[in-house]
């Protein structure tokens, strides 16, 4: 494959990864320091913490692709490796959805006290996103196992 050819999806990666590491420093930041409403501010910090865990998972599953990527450049995508990096950004998107269900009573409480239910369906949002691409990178790792399977038994018979 021709190198560099995956360019532009590495560029989307970077682009994705931006605003959250914006969002990390200067966001969440204002947020705690400038609650919107004072009176349930404490139930703010579990939210705030629980985001700024799911960012690990996050900027993981981001480093994976982009390994995976640069995988694809060098004809190296039908390999052991990015089976290991497709397992390794399945197992990090489940990281996230369950930091992300971990977070949503504290989502329901504030959307209570609020009166917002709308609140509760924008906090599963982030949870099935990340199950999607967990099973996304679950069927892609199987299909790419089941290949590089192939592959060996082919070398083997010729």
């Amino acid at each position: 494959m021709k190198r560099g050819s995956t360019l532009f999806l590495k560029l989307a990666l970077i682009i994705i990864g931006l605003p959250v590491l914006a969002l990390c420093i200067v966001g969440l930041i204002y947020l705690v320091n400038h609650p919107a409403n004072p009176d349930y501010a404490h139930l703010l910090y579990p939210i705030v913490i629980g985001m700024y865990l799911s960012v690990i998972p996050f900027y993981i599953a981001l480093y994976q692709a982009f390994k995976l990527l640069n995988y694809i450049d060098r004809n190296q995508a039908f390999s052991q490796i990015s089976v290991d990096a497709l397992n390794k950004i399945k197992y990090s998107a489940i990281t996230f959805s369950i930091l992300y269900v971990v977070i949503l009573p504290f989502v329901f409480i504030v959307a209570e006290l609020d009166d917002a239910p709308g609140l509760i369906i924008i906090g599963g949002i982030p949870i099935f996103a990340a199950l999607v691409i967990a099973v996304f990178a679950a069927v892609l790792q199987r299909l790419l196992q089941e290949a590089i399977n192939i592959k060996s038994e082919n070398d083997l018979t010729v």
